[in-house]
């Protein structure tokens, strides 16, 4: 029985008030992330003195954070709204942004950016999952093209936003301007009611197991509590998040190294094609899955590492800059709609939880992997590590893709060399 026609309009709606809001406010938060991120490699050399090892630990020591606080999030959201733990964590990234430019020492600063990782692990996890609730499945790829444009678009402009505002004002004007695009979440999220009353976990989990087994709430404890169906999306995640690690904390001294001053254009150049490819991407993964996305994306990835590399002027960098946003930017939203398609709606929040996870993972990772590679070699011949990096994501992938097209068509051959019962009749007699 199909649903009326006016029914049926208002559940596949996408562009709603609460996906605005959500959108923009998940916007706000990696806006807040990318500023600073990105200024803190030339920030902590100059005010501390720092070495390559003390400046890649101010990245993964917040990363780190952030993944342990997702895991513990799922034990709070038995005791509390997911409404009320959202305005917790923003509260504390709010605070801890302030705090980074009081920070004394390299190992104050360390300590506030595991707080704030705290804050931001909660707020990175509900944001998304209360999208992905209000997304109708049947759009979801296109759904979450357009959420992840928030991030993706933060990602791009936030560093540039960064980078200037701390040549031109100091590093005490930027922990202001971000603690304020926090801030700015608040009257955004309750003004429009953004999010819905939503009771803790524990009690919806029962609610719907009842439903669906007649009464009986037995279902949740035989159900898995872990989708082995994320973990390689998710390893794929973390592989990108090692290339894009290394510009976020790299870039700014890479311009050093090369003497490039407007290095930072990268970004802005970036984000051109990140916010071109999003929607688009969204629509291909929708029609035809994610192997149509995920390796031209790759391809392009690789050549943007490879082209940086050996980039010495501006107009490189721009080229670079285009290649890794369009990679990037069809990449990374396709990886999540993946992991959202292979799960129940009540395992969005796991699946939302495990692809930032993968994402921190892989920033943290990286920022260690090739900080080290930088400091025994240099940062041009890093950029290269990022392109071989990238070139196992693309072997990982088409090995598995591989893998299961041989098993379904030996599955299929087997099932076409069973005789027919008619055939075995005949062949009795």
């Amino acid at each position: 029985m199909s649903l009326p026609s006016n029914l049926q309009t208002e559940s596949e709606r996408l562009w709603t008030r609460s996906f605005i809001s959500l959108t923009i406010s998940a916007f706000l938060l990696f806006l807040n992330l990318h500023m600073l991120l990105s200024t803190f490699s030339s920030y902590v050399k100059s005010e501390f003195s720092a070495s390559d090892l003390q400046v890649s630990l101010v990245t993964s020591v917040f990363a780190g954070s952030a993944i342990l606080t997702r895991f513990l999030a799922a034990g709070l959201l038995r005791k509390l709204s997911p409404n009320v733990l959202l305005f917790i964590g923003l509260i504390i990234a709010a605070v801890a942004t302030g705090l980074n430019s009081v920070a004394g020492s390299v190992e104050g600063l360390l300590l506030v950016r595991a707080v704030y990782g705290i804050g931001f692990g909660i707020g990175s996890t509900l944001l998304p999952t209360f999208a992905s609730r209000i997304i109708p499945l049947q759009r979801m790829g296109e759904g979450i093209g357009y959420f992840g444009l928030s991030s993706s678009l933060a990602m791009s402009i936030g560093p540039m936003i960064g980078l200037n505002v701390m040549r031109e004002l100091g590093f005490g004007t930027l922990t202001l301007i971000g603690t304020t695009a926090v801030l700015l979440m608040f009257p955004l999220l309750l003004l429009t009611r953004a999010l819905p009353a939503i009771r803790p976990m524990k009690v919806t989990e029962q609610r719907r197991s009842s439903a669906t087994q007649g009464g009986e709430g037995t279902n949740a404890k035989q159900r898995p509590s872990f989708n082995r169906g994320l973990v390689f999306p998710a390893l794929l995640n973390m592989i990108l998040a090692i290339t894009y690690s290394g510009l976020l904390s790299f870039i700014a001294l890479f311009g050093e190294f090369i003497h490039l001053e407007q290095v930072g254009l990268f970004f802005l150049f970036n984000a051109v094609t990140v916010v071109l490819i999003r929607p688009i991407s969204g629509r291909i993964f929708d029609a035809k899955g994610h192997a149509a996305v995920l390796i031209p994306a790759a391809v392009c990835v690789i050549a943007s590492m490879l082209i940086l590399s050996y980039t010495t002027k501006l107009p490189l960098l721009i080229v670079s800059a285009l290649l890794y946003g369009l990679g990037f930017g069809a990449i990374q939203p396709t990886i999540q709609a993946w992991m959202l398609r292979t799960c129940k709606p009540e395992q969005y929040g796991s699946a939302n939880s495990m692809f930032y996870n993968s994402m921190d993972l892989g920033v943290a990772v990286g920022a260690v992997i090739l900080g080290a590679i930088a400091s025994g070699t240099n940062y041009a011949v890093m950029y290269r590590y990022s392109a071989g990096f990238m070139g196992l994501f693309l072997v990982f992938y088409l090995a598995v893709q591989i893998a299961k097209r041989t098993r379904r068509s030996k599955r299929e051959g087997s099932m076409h060399d069973k005789p027919s019962v008619a055939n075995v009749q005949s062949s009795s007699f």
